[in-house]
């Protein structure tokens, strides 16, 4: 007989950065179209030194959409003409984002803008948006390398306040 047993951190392996840093990225879905945008900036010759992955992509494209006053308006815009308007089974593809703006969408899907009567969007919805505004603005994706950069030296400094592990 099999049994489930907790583990302790006697055997993880992760160093106590790692296991914050764990903490710090929320999981989230994107839609097909915008997720192989994604990735082609992700393998571009422009994303390099340091290389971005995913986490920093997606989180990026939130913080620029999130730079407008109007952002709320311009998500739920997109969500109520574009995004509404494809197969709700379109396939999505599983990645995750950095909790600050994890915690920007978060608030957006509690406000009042996705309450009755309005539609209720999810947070794959939300993130989705965010995603296509930005390849939008800026289909060559320099600006969203640049956040990338600005949000990392950010949650360096932060990390420089914490306290050790």
């Amino acid at each position: 007989m099999l049994t489930a047993t907790p583990t302790t951190d006697q055997y993880n392996i992760a160093s106590p950065s790692e296991k914050s840093e764990a903490h710090n990225v929320i999981e989230t879905r994107l839609w097909l179209e915008e997720h192989a945008w994604l990735y082609r900036l992700l393998r571009s010759e422009h994303n390099v030194s340091p290389t971005f992955r995913f986490p920093d992509l997606i989180s990026a494209c939130v913080s620029l959409v999130f730079e407008h006053h109007d952002a709320p308006a311009r998500i739920f815009r997109f969500l109520g003409t574009e995004l509404v308007l494809r197969s709700p089974q379109t396939p999505r593809r599983r990645e995750s984002m950095w909790r600050p703006q994890y915690e920007l969408l978060l608030a957006l899907q509690r406000s009042p803008a996705n309450r009755h009567p309005n539609p209720k969007f999810q947070l794959d919805q939300l993130t989705t948006a965010c995603v296509a505004l930005c390849r939008t603005a800026d289909v060559s994706g320099a600006a969203l390398l640049r956040q990338a950069r600005c949000n990392m030296a950010e949650r360096s400094h932060r990390g420089r306040d914490a306290p050790p592990g």
